[in-house]
């Protein structure tokens, strides 16, 4: 068993932590906002700590799960960053979804100080961190990925290393490129079979069995049909993603039209209040 501080308890990040001290690891947690370290420990054992320094101080993996670029390296080279308490040889691992560069700069600065750094983002949403199903895609260190995974198989059902620093961050980006293309496929899909007259319920019975099949069809063409979506992953949070991805692209040349297109309608989608929705709330923009 390890000593693992864990920095960030939102919706991801507060199940994962508690899948590691369920893990028998001893944790240590810290967030921004005191009130949600001291429910944590009061519901989970462990410890609580008033800065990321503070928690990471002792352990041997320093796991993350922010919001973005800056909060990131705020938890990590910031005053009272992680990276000035870890000790030689321990190791931090990033859950965030941020820029590739971001994380190859921490990468860098871990390095100088003889940390271990893994960009680890995840997919799979509250409910694969709920239930410890997460999709992980790591970039770094392939010895340094050997250490972490076992610790990170308490909160994931698939853990891939996917190449040097950034990777595991390109990765997501691909990820997020294949779910707005097919949340916007199914949202015209349905709102088809609704206008024309079909039970769309029926028609996604018969075609989820063939080609078109797929995750979002399976888990969300049902509540899309009743216009239910709170919850999930929120808008917001997909905008932020496709704002990475983006950038990205024009960064490397890579031309993304469609996934370009599906952002602004998720634009929409917060105009019309669904910010904090589920992002299968795209189908809002042709049924209200």
């Amino acid at each position: 068993m390890a000593k693992i501080a864990f920095l960030g308890l939102g919706v991801m990040g507060a199940p994962m932590a508690r899948h590691l001290a369920k893990a028998g690891h001893e944790v240590r947690v810290y967030n921004r906002t005191t009130s949600k370290a001291e429910r944590w420990v009061a519901e989970n054992g462990g410890a609580w700590a008033p800065t990321p320094g503070q928690a990471a101080q002792g352990c041997d993996f320093v796991f993350c799960c922010v919001g973005a670029d800056n909060d990131l390296r705020e938890v990590t080279i910031g005053p009272d960053g992680a990276f000035h308490a870890m000790a030689e040889g321990s190791l931090f691992v990033d859950h965030t979804t941020v820029s590739a560069q971001v994380s190859r700069e921490l990468e860098a600065e871990a390095r100088a100080k003889g940390i271990g750094f893994l960009d680890a983002p995840v997919s799979g949403g509250q409910a694969g961190a709920e239930n410890g199903k997460l999709t992980i895609m790591v970039g770094g260190d392939a010895e340094q990925f050997k250490q972490a995974e076992p610790v990170m198989q308490a909160y994931a059902q698939r853990i891939g290393l996917m190449g040097p620093s950034g990777s595991g961050q390109l990765t997501k980006m691909v990820n997020q490129i294949c779910i707005a293309g097919i949340v916007q496929g199914l949202s015209e899909a349905l709102n088809f079979a609704m206008t024309a007259g079909l039970d769309p319920r029926a028609v996604v019975e018969v075609i989820s069995k063939g080609a078109a099949q797929s995750w979002q069809m399976e888990n969300r063409s049902s509540t899309m049909v009743d216009g239910q979506f709170d919850f999930g992953f929120a808008v917001d949070w997909m905008r932020k993603d496709l704002g990475l991805v983006l950038d990205e692209a024009r960064r490397i040349g890579a031309p993304l039209p469609v996934t370009a297109l599906v952002d602004q309608f998720y634009a929409d989608v917060q105009k019309m209040g669904g910010g904090r929705q589920d992002t299968s709330s795209l189908i809002r923009r042709f049924r209200g």
